[in-house]
């Protein structure tokens, strides 16, 4: 193997020397085709194979690969083999060789197959263009790995992105990510390009063509954006948002994220999209900040009211004061059993509502067949009832959590009140918590007992004195200008005189 030093004696030997070729032959001891060479050539050339290595054991097999790499190209672009599964296959019809050798193989002939494309650079206007895209995380809620769905938005101008994670895909996750974006960048980008996602697209047809959904549509509306899809599995035409998925999941989800719950959880990220805005983009001496503020001018204005990002459902009130959702039951106050009603489902949580007044509230719930419920909202039921209260689910799971003054409460109200009474005064002070904020009752509740006045009127006489406490007694403003000179006027006694003329 001759070596770039090898070469450079020869050529210096040839054009500085002047010395011949058979005197280079007799110094060096190279043969004329190895000086041809290094008179033409600078440097060696790479090593190359004249011809392929014998593969006696593959060799029988190379059609029947070749075949599957072509029908891999034929299937969905997350299902196609790959050299792991095309080496299964062939070792399933008698091949006995390794799989490595299959897989350098495969990857040989793909690369020899695949038709490298060429991009052009694009620049963008102010305000004028964005790109959304869905990408995947892996996060620890409450104690638990999970993975979640990752929406993140950019600005083409700037290069401001914006990313914000949901426990899934759906139409009013997807919305969501877009209010908070718009929030975010302190305007409406006036075009975003999408891939051919269904919370937006219903159907795609010939060419650039699509039928969207009509609640999509009706969001872009609300907005006055326009939308722009890409070309079917042409995800580079949005790569910038590609890349920033990327770079998401590898800054902004590395190390793995910890927290309890969703809205911590976005915090963490929204703080990372601010500090993100420090950063400065090549061939721009601004920070992507600065920029961002320059480019607000050019978007659409926010509109003050958010567009609900939600799905809706009519319902019905079941004989257990609850309404389903997505096979989940959320409980309602118990007037309403037997009702139509409606339910809005965003994408953390869940309102029911009797016309237009909302009747319930509940965190979303992520499970399936789980029962959430709200005890006050079966408190006016167990008045009536008090000898289920040791056996209701609502009041069961509150008692898991619940202080332990209201246990020594209980206990107080039922010795000096039996037969029920004791229990029913006792679901009668629960029913404050209706008025007044849970730590508020539960001082209340302390103070009573150490008062002595473990009774309904003695928790609320508690209550009223801290409700009293925190009212703060109004300032009067007594510098008011012509309030100044009062109290400073001069005498004037001529006016006693004029009292005594007249008398």
């Amino acid at each position: 193997m001759r070596t770039v030093e090898d070469y450079e004696r020869i050529r210096k030997a040839y054009y500085v020397e002047g010395l011949s070729m058979r005197e280079i032959c007799r110094r060096f001891h190279h043969g004329r085709n190895v000086i041809r060479k290094a008179l033409d050539y600078a440097e060696p050339e790479a090593y190359r194979l004249k011809e392929p290595r014998p593969a006696p054991v593959l060799a029988a097999y190379k059609p029947r690969i070749d075949a599957l790499i072509l029908e891999s190209e034929q299937l969905p672009r997350k299902q196609r083999y790959t050299g792991r599964k095309i080496y299964q296959l062939v070792q399933a019809e008698g091949y006995q060789g390794s799989q490595g050798t299959v897989q350098h193989y495969v990857s040989t002939q793909r690369k020899a197959r695949k038709h490298q494309q060429a991009y052009l650079p694009l620049e963008f206007e102010p305000g004028q263009d964005a790109q959304v895209d869905w990408g995947e995380a892996t996060v620890e809620i409450g104690g638990e790995r999970c993975k979640v769905q990752v929406f993140v938005m950019r600005l083409n101008y700037s290069k401001a992105r914006f990313v914000m994670a949901f426990p899934f895909q759906k139409q009013e996750a997807f919305f969501e990510g877009h209010i908070q974006s718009f929030r975010f960048f302190g305007g409406v980008p006036r075009r975003i390009t999408y891939d051919n996602l269904k919370t937006a697209v219903f159907r795609v047809l010939e060419g650039h063509n699509r039928q969207e959904q009509n609640a999509f549509i009706g969001f872009r509306s609300y907005y006055l954006f326009e939308s722009n899809y890409c070309t079917p599995a042409q995800g580079h035409e949005k790569g910038g948002v590609e890349s920033d998925v990327g770079y998401a999941q590898r800054n902004f989800f590395a190390p793995i994220p910890q927290a309890k719950d969703f809205a911590s959880l976005n915090i963490q990220l929204h703080q990372d999209c601010l500090n993100d805005m420090q950063r400065r983009v090549r061939g721009e001496e601004r920070l992507v900040d600065e920029v961002l503020n320059a480019e607000k001018a050019a978007l659409l204005p926010l509109i003050p009211v958010d567009y609900p990002a939600c799905t809706s459902r009519a319902v019905k009130a079941n004989p257990y004061s609850q309404v389903v959702f997505e096979t989940n039951r959320y409980s309602v106050p118990t007037e309403y059993v037997g009702k139509q009603l409606s339910l809005r489902a965003y994408p953390f949580r869940v309102e029911v509502l009797s016309l237009s007044q909302v009747v319930a509230e509940h965190p979303r719930c992520l499970g399936r067949e789980q029962d959430v419920l709200d005890p006050l909202h079966y408190l006016g039921l167990l008045e009536q009832r008090p000898g289920a209260f040791e056996y209701a689910i609502p009041m069961r799971r509150w008692r898991k959590d619940w202080p332990a003054n209201y246990e020594r409460l209980l206990a107080t109200l039922r010795q000096n009140k039996p037969d029920g009474h004791g229990v029913r005064e006792f679901i009668a002070i629960l029913k404050l918590h209706r008025s007044y904020p849970a730590e508020m009752v539960n001082r209340a509740v302390q103070q009573s007992l150490e008062m002595g006045a473990a009774h309904l009127d003695g928790v609320q006489l508690c209550l009223r004195q801290l409700v009293s406490s925190e009212i703060q007694p109004l300032k009067l403003e007594l510098t008011h200008p012509k309030l100044a000179v009062m109290g400073n006027q001069p005498v004037c006694l001529d006016q006693y005189n004029q009292l005594l003329d007249a008398r």
